[in-house]
């Protein structure tokens, strides 16, 4: 979103992007390979994130296949799902590995809701921490006589406007995912 205070819109943009990036890794009943971003494989003493090692794919809704590059990989990749909170046995066939994510159940898709928002909640709190960090700045600008009273009143209401709309653009994307983890 442009505005005119760049830097505060960067540091708002980034909490998004660093949010959304966090609701994709959340899987929702279909097989998602943004779940295996974040973990780490031990390949040849350096961690190294499965998408990295070879082509992951879904060939069917809820499963996922993984064709490390380097067929010695396969057994760490391996080692690596087993280790991660996936919760999900993966199957080696010496060349590649399939996920198959079981359907999920009404009492996970309430917990899931339940971490989505409380993760939309710290996003909205940084988003916040933002705004009140630009407006000290601006106030200790007033006070150096930098700027008036009333400029400072201008300013506040401009960042606070930049932040509801950061905070709405949050809220679409819970409701957006929840949906998608609440269909059947």
């Amino acid at each position: 979103m442009a505005s005119k205070y760049p830097e505060i819109s960067t540091k708002m943009d980034k909490t998004i992007s660093v949010y959304g990036a966090d609701l994709q890794s959340i899987r929702a009943g279909r097989a998602n390979p943004a779940i295996l971003d974040k973990i780490m494989v031990d390949y040849y003493g350096t961690p190294t994130p499965i998408p990295q090692l070879g082509s992951v794919s879904v060939p069917e809704a809820r499963t996922l296949l993984i064709q490390p590059w380097d067929v010695s990989a396969v057994k760490e990749v391996e080692k690596a799902i087993l280790k991660s909170e996936l919760g999900i046995n993966p199957n080696n066939d010496g060349k590649s590995i399939r996920l198959s994510f079981p359907p999920l159940t009404e009492e996970r898709r309430k917990e899931l809701v339940k971490d989505i928002h409380k993760r939309a909640e710290e996003a909205k709190v940084a988003i916040r921490s933002i705004r009140r960090d630009a407006i000290e700045g601006f106030k200790a600008q007033k006070k150096a006589g930098e700027i008036t009273e009333d400029d400072l009143k201008e300013i506040e209401k401009n960042i606070q406007s930049l932040t509801d709309e950061y905070v709405k653009e949050i809220d679409t994307m819970l409701a957006k995912k929840e949906k998608e983890i609440l269909e059947v």
